[in-house]
Order: C-alpha cells, then sequence, then structure tokens
C-alpha cells in the first residue's frame, strides 16, 4: 500500500514542470490577493500586517488549489480515459464539485474558526460564509490543468508522428540505398563479363598482341568501374571517354565490323552535366547486341549529343534488321540504367523503343541551373 501511493505522487517531469507552475501561479495571485487586502486596510484604517496577510493568502487559497492541481495532474496522467471523452469532462468536473468544493469549505472553516457549532443556527450561518467561497477559482484550475493536459497530449501526438516520419524517412532511405547497391551488384559484373568475353575471343583466336591490348584497355575500363563503384555522380564527358574505352576493346573483337559514329562529342556542356557512373555504357552494349551480334555485316550505331532546352539529350539508336536472328543476351543495361537515374538524378529521364526501322535509346540529363 506505501508502495502505491508513492508510485501515485511520483510525478513525470512534465507533470512536476506543471505542478511548479501552478505553485508559481498560486503564490504569485495569493501575493497580489493580500497587498489589495493590505491596501483596503489602510484605506478603511485597520491595523494589518502585509506578511501575515500574505501568509493567511497563501495558507487558505493557494494551498488547497495547489494540492488540486497536483492531485488532478496525477490522475490525468495516470488515466487519461478520466478526460478522453466531453461526458467524462462533465462527470469528472462533477466528482470534483462535490469531493474537493466541501473539503475546501471545512479547510477554510477551521483556520478560521467557524467550526465551533452549537445548533443549526451556527451551521446555517457557516454554511452562508463559505457557500460563495472557491467556485471560481477551483473551476480555473480544473479548466486550466485540462487546458495543459490536452495540449500536452497534442504535443506527445505530433512529436511521435514526426518521429514516425522521420523513422519511415530514414527506412525508406534504407531501402533506396540498398536497391542501388543490388543495381550496381547487377550492372558491374554485367560488364566485366561482357568485356571478359570479348577478351576471351580474342586469346582462343591466338592473336597474343592484340589479347594484350585488349587487356590493357580492360585494365583502363576495371579503374573507371571501380572508381564508379564508390561514387554517385559522374561527367557526361567522363562517362564518354569510358565508352570511347569501351569501345576500342570491342573494336578488337569486331574489327572493322564495328562501326559507331559520334556527334556532338565536343560540346563544351558535357564537362557540366551530371549523370550516375556507367550510364552511357549499357545504352551502347545495348545497340551492340541488337544491331551487330544479330547479322554477319557491318553495324550502324549512332551516338548524338544535343541540348534541348534545359536538358542534355544522349540519343543512342542502331538498325533494327527484319532477318536478323534473334540476341539471346538478358539486358539487364537498360532497366537498371532507368532505375538508377531515377534515384540519383532528379530530372532525368530514358525512353527507349523502335522508331521507324531504328531502335532509339533516348537519355535526358537536365542542365545545372545558372
Amino acid at each position: 500500500m506505501t508502495t502505491h501511493s508513492a508510485s501515485f505522487f511520483h510525478l513525470p517531469r512534465p507533470a512536476a514542470r506543471t505542478v511548479i507552475l501552478s505553485a508559481l501561479v498560486w503564490t504569485a495571485i495569493s501575493a497580489l490577493g493580500a497587498l489589495q487586502t493590505y491596501s483596503d486596510n489602510l484605506r478603511t484604517g485597520v491595523a494589518s500586517r502585509y506578511p501575515v496577510l500574505l501568509a493567511t493568502w497563501f495558507i487558505e487559497y493557494a494551498v488547497p488549489l495547489m494540492v488540486l492541481s497536483a492531485v488532478l495532474v496525477t490522475a490525468l496522467g495516470r488515466w487519461p480515459v478520466l478526460v478522453a471523452r466531453p461526458r467524462s469532462v462533465v462527470l469528472l468536473f462533477i466528482g470534483l464539485v462535490l469531493l474537493f468544493q466541501p473539503a475546501q469549505w471545512l479547510y477554510i472553516a477551521w483556520l478560521r474558526d467557524y467550526l465551533d457549532i452549537a445548533s443549526f443556527g451556527d451551521v446555517r450561518r457557516m454554511l452562508m460564509k463559505m457557500l460563495l467561497v472557491g467556485w471560481f477559482t477551483t473551476t480555473a484550475t480544473f479548466a486550466a490543468i485540462l487546458a495543459i493536459h490536452y495540449w500536452r497530449q497534442a504535443k506527445d501526438r505530433e512529436l511521435a508522428w514526426q518521429r514516425a516520419q522521420n523513422d519511415m524517412l530514414n527506412l525508406r532511405l534504407q531501402l533506396e540505398e540498398q536497391r542501388m547497391l543490388a543495381l550496381r551488384a547487377q550492372l558491374e559484373p554485367h560488364f566485366l563479363f561482357n568485356a571478359l568475353n570479348a577478351i576471351s575471343a580474342l586469346v582462343r583466336a591466338g592473336d597474343k598482341p592484340v589479347a594484350l591490348a585488349g587487356i590493357g584497355r580492360l585494365s583502363t575500363l576495371l579503374r573507371y568501374a571501380l572508381a564508379a563503384s564508390t561514387d554517385n555522380t559522374a561527367t557526361l564527358a567522363a562517362e564518354l571517354q569510358f565508352v570511347r574505352d569501351y569501345l576500342d576493346l570491342q573494336r578488337l573483337r569486331y574489327g572493322d565490323r564495328l562501326r559507331v559514329a559520334i556527334e556532338g562529342a565536343g560540346d563544351a556542356l558535357l564537362d557540366e552535366v551530371d549523370c550516375p557512373p556507367l550510364s552511357l555504357q549499357p545504352l551502347v552494349e545495348n545497340a551492340l547486341r541488337h544491331d551487330i551480334d544479330c547479322h554477319d555485316g557491318p553495324g550502324d550505331i549512332t551516338l548524338s549529343f544535343a541540348r534541348d532546352g534545359d536538358a542534355m539529350v544522349v540519343t543512342v539508336t542502331n538498325r533494327v534488321l527484319a532477318q536478323a536472328s534473334p540476341n539471346p543476351g538478358a539486358g539487364l543495361g537498360l532497366a537498371n540504367t532507368r532505375d538508377r537515374l531515377q534515384r540519383i538524378t532528379p530530372g532525368a529521364a530514358l525512353h527507349a523503343g523502335v522508331r521507324g526501322k531504328r531502335f532509339v535509346a533516348e537519355l535526358r540529363l537536365p542542365l545545372a541551373k545558372e
């Protein structure tokens, strides 16, 4: 029983602050009330001392209301259901009036020596003296504590909502990071596999000098790919140079059949436009796989760079031959590149499809705002 009572009055920090604030407010009200009484006594010629008046005001009015504040704060903190509905609030107020108000009257009557009752008339006179005491202060205290309780609940709900939003945002960021890592894990081994396949074809052909040159090209490509695995962005100029090195490696495999026209490569904006690393190579690889790998003749691939308003447009096109045999490649490049663009470069877009007799992959990258 003792443990329960001690825990009941063990206030959490917000409730303790409310009780302390209530004590300060009622102390200030007592000081003002005592000052008003002292001023009235001076005007009427009644002798009085301010410290005595202050003590009287504090003991008679402030102490009961401070106790009421502490009890209300503790009760509402433990049982919020007491004021969960308007009906509950009304019932709580009625119970407060029926219990606290008579107790306050008896307390004040005891302090003023009104309890010396000898007849029913003494009871009546005491009730008449006490009947108007405390109604306003009790109601005001109840309303103030109730308002603070509702405000604190609203604040707690807002903080909980903000924490939930932050947790959800952090979770989404973590999921996006994991998805990006998964995309890279798909793209980089895919690229490496195709590059090694080109080298192995040269080795099988028995051309040692060309194979060694291919290994050197592959080394250059792998250094860029390794750097790209730790960076989220690269310039379009760096991506173009990577594509040139990649085509040089593929040229060792395809020879004169590899024909790629590059247009607009001298545009100075290529050094200023950012994009995800390894964005262009999958587009060119896709063109090789669906053009030159599907027939015996030379390829016809175009890589162009052109400004269109506030975007740089990179276009990779290749022929679509009706008599070409289907390529068995799985083709992760375009899908992965589109996903990476959406997550790393806001405003970027990749569209691919057949236009007439050519397959067109169009990459739009936003220019930096001046």
